[in-house]
């Protein structure tokens, strides 16, 4: 703009000689005089239009570069808006996944809480135009509201863990499938000789081959043949509980192994002192026998029988 008010103030007093130069000229020449004048009226007026055209350019052009310097801050703004958005969707999802495994490990009810489908709400007004900085404020609130509801799901999920360890630490399950008991736990009478014993454990009808399934998790603590047992599996459960089982036909793990429920341990059969093949369970609590019925989930196939 200074440049501007020079070049224009050199052209006046260009303009200011020139009218000067004319009055000297009309007083010795009239009729040039007159002509020298209108020409300098015309490049008088020639001049100012375009010192005001100049003027107007030079606004627009500072208008302009206004408004690119807001556009951008605009922009950044957004930019760092859509960051932040997607830092939330990423939390969005990963509490939907947890909230999802929740579910599942709690056994939650189909539809009693479901991710997929948004949340129901309501308001009833009045609505205004929310402002970049309420934006800002309400964005950094979820976030803050999604990082504590992500460490609580967390504590959760770490809790029921650790519940369904527990769980499955505990002798649960059938250790042959499809089948049926053939000699329940406690008094009977000794099916090689007669007479009576006491029958520390519970018999299940099996086929020589068939996979002998552990009934919780454990590390398996002997692998071997025991007397009267003949190939014989036990596994230590960590809570107090062992499991044993008894006349497999060939034993698949070893000393120190780690085993989850349902994991084959053993090929059933009719080693050691057995009249046929069939599965041998027995429970230790705390190094007393107990009741195998207390523990197993005998439903289906395990109709007991004798």
């Amino acid at each position: 703009m200074d440049a501007f008010h020079r070049i224009l103030t050199s052209q006046r007093q260009r303009f200011a000689r020139l009218a000067s130069d004319a009055g000297a000229l009309a007083s010795r020449r009239p009729f040039a005089a007159r002509i020298a004048l209108l020409g300098t009226g015309l490049a008088l007026g020639l001049g100012l239009s375009i010192g005001a055209g100049a003027l107007r350019q030079a606004s627009l052009q500072s208008q302009l570069a206004t408004q690119k310097a807001q556009s951008a801050a605009m922009q950044r703004e957004l930019n760092a808006m859509a960051a932040r958005l997607g830092e939330l969707q990423a939390d969005a999802n990963r509490l939907n996944a947890l909230g999802d495994r929740l579910t599942r490990a709690g056994q939650l009810g189909d539809g009693e809480f479901d991710f997929d489908k948004p949340v129901p709400v309501g308001g009833v007004g009045p609505v205004h135009d929310i402002t970049s900085r309420e934006l800002d404020r309400g964005i950094a609130t979820l976030a803050a509201q999604f990082r504590e509801s992500g460490d609580q799901l967390s504590v959760l999920e770490s809790l029921l863990f650790s519940h369904k360890l527990e769980q499955d630490a505990v002798p649960s399950g059938m250790p042959v499938a499809n089948s049926y008991i053939t000699s329940g736990f406690g008094g009977r009478a000794d099916p090689m000789g007669g007479g009576g014993e006491f029958h520390k454990g519970i018999d299940f009808k099996a086929r020589t081959g068939d996979p002998v399934m552990a009934v919780a998790d454990g590390v398996v603590s002997f692998a071997g043949v025991r007397s009267g047992y003949g190939n014989v599996v036990e596994i230590d459960h960590g809570n107090g509980y062992v499991t044993r089982y008894a006349h497999n036909s060939r034993l698949l793990v070893r000393v120190g192994d780690l085993v989850h429920v349902g994991s084959v341990i053993a090929k059933a059969g009719s080693t050691g002192r057995s009249t046929g093949a069939h599965v041998h369970l027995e429970v230790w609590d705390n190094g007393h026998v107990v009741n195998p019925s207390r523990f197993l989930a005998l439903n289906g196939g395990g109709n007991r029988r004798g």
